[in-house]
C-alpha cells in the first residue's frame, strides 16, 4: 500500500512508455518531454518497486523479469482509465480537429482513402489525414502504441488481437497496355505462362506469388521478369512494356490506358479489412471515421 500511495499517474504512463519503447531517448520524444526528466521518473520507479525495471542491453534497453510482469496490467488499466475520462458528447466531425493516421499501401490508398477522400474533407473539414505505410509486422505494435488509429490491410495477413471489419473482397485479372497484341483473344493457360510477367511483392524483391502457386498445381510455371513493392508502379511498367500482370479487379477495370482480361485459370483472390486497437473502439471521432469509410465503399 505504501508503494501505491507514493505513485502517480505521470509515473504510470512514463513506465508504460518506457515499456514499449525499451528506450529512454525514445519514450521521451514520445511522452514530450526532456530525457533528463524520464530518467528521473525512472529512477523514482525503481525505488518504489524495488527492481532496476529496465537494464542496458546490446539494442537499448532489456526489462527485467518484474518489468514484464507489470506491462499487460499497466497497459489494461491505463487503457480503462483513458476510457473513464473520455468524454461523453457526441462527436461533431464539422467542429473536429483530429489528425487522423491510417497505415495503408497504394492498394488501399487507391481503393478505400481516395474514394472516401472528398466527403472525408467535406463533412470533417478541420480535420487532418496522415497515411502511413507500416510493415504488416508492425501494425499490431503501432496500434497498441498510438502511432496509427487505423490499418487497411489483406484479412489473411492480418495481425492477430486487434478489432476488424471486413470492407469487401477482391479478385486478380490479367491485364496489359491497351492494344497488347497478345490479350487480342483470350489466352490458353500455357500462352499465359509464356508472357513476360510483373508482379507485385509487398516484402520487396519476391517472385513467386499466389499466381505462381495456382500455376504449379496446374504443372505449369510462368516468367516472371520484374517485381515492384507497389501496384501503382507496376500499372506504369504495362504502359512502358508490352509486360503483362495479374492485378487487382479494382485497380484495372476502367483504366481506359490498360486491356483486361479473365485468366486462363482461376487465382484466388484476398479480403480487404480494417484494422483497429481496443482502445479506440468506443471512441467516438474512431467509430464517425470507420462508418465514414464504410458509407464511402458503399
Amino acid at each position: 500500500m505504501d508503494n501505491f500511495k507514493r505513485l502517480d499517474l505521470n509515473l504510470l504512463v512514463t513506465l508504460d512508455v518506457l515499456l514499449a519503447e525499451n528506450n529512454v531517448t525514445r519514450a521521451a520524444q514520445r511522452l514530450h518531454v526532456s530525457q533528463p526528466a524520464v530518467s528521473v521518473h525512472l529512477a523514482k520507479l525503481r525505488e518504489i518497486f524495488h527492481d532496476p525495471l529496465l537494464l542496458p542491453g546490446p539494442r537499448g534497453m532489456r526489462p527485467t523479469q518484474r518489468a514484464l510482469a507489470l506491462r499487460e496490467p499497466l497497459r489494461q488499466a491505463l487503457a480503462t482509465l483513458e476510457q473513464a475520462v473520455q468524454p461523453g458528447s457526441p462527436f461533431d466531425p464539422a467542429q473536429a480537429s483530429h489528425t487522423w493516421r491510417v497505415a495503408a499501401f497504394d492498394y488501399g490508398e487507391s481503393t478505400i482513402l481516395l474514394p472516401a477522400l472528398r466527403t472525408l474533407r467535406q463533412a470533417a473539414p478541420g480535420s487532418r489525414l496522415a497515411v502511413v505505410e507500416v510493415a504488416p509486422a508492425q501494425i499490431a505494435r503501432g496500434a497498441e502504441n498510438g502511432d496509427i488509429d487505423l490499418a487497411l490491410h489483406t484479412l489473411d495477413d492480418a495481425p492477430p488481437g486487434l478489432r476488424q471489419r471486413r470492407l469487401f473482397s477482391e479478385r486478380y485479372v490479367l491485364a496489359g497496355r491497351a492494344g497488347h497484341p497478345a490479350l487480342a483473344a483470350p489466352l490458353t493457360a500455357a500462352a499465359f505462362s509464356a508472357l513476360e510477367h510483373v508482379m507485385v511483392s509487398p516484402d520487396g524483391g519476391g517472385f513467386y506469388g499466389v499466381t505462381d502457386k495456382t500455376l504449379a498445381e496446374a504443372g505449369l510455371s510462368r516468367r516472371v521478369v520484374l517485381s515492384v513493392p507497389h501496384f501503382l508502379f507496376a500499372i506504369s511498367a504495362l504502359l512502358a512494356s508490352d509486360l503483362v500482370a495479374m492485378l487487382p479487379e479494382r485497380l484495372a477495370r476502367g483504366n481506359p490506358a490498360l486491356q483486361v482480361q479473365e485468366a486462363p485459370l482461376a487465382v484466388p483472390g484476398f479480403e480487404m479489412v480494417m484494422l483497429w486497437h481496443e482502445r479506440s473502439h468506443r471512441d467516438p471521432a474512431h467509430q464517425w471515421l470507420r462508418a465514414h469509410i464504410m458509407a464511402s465503399l458503399a
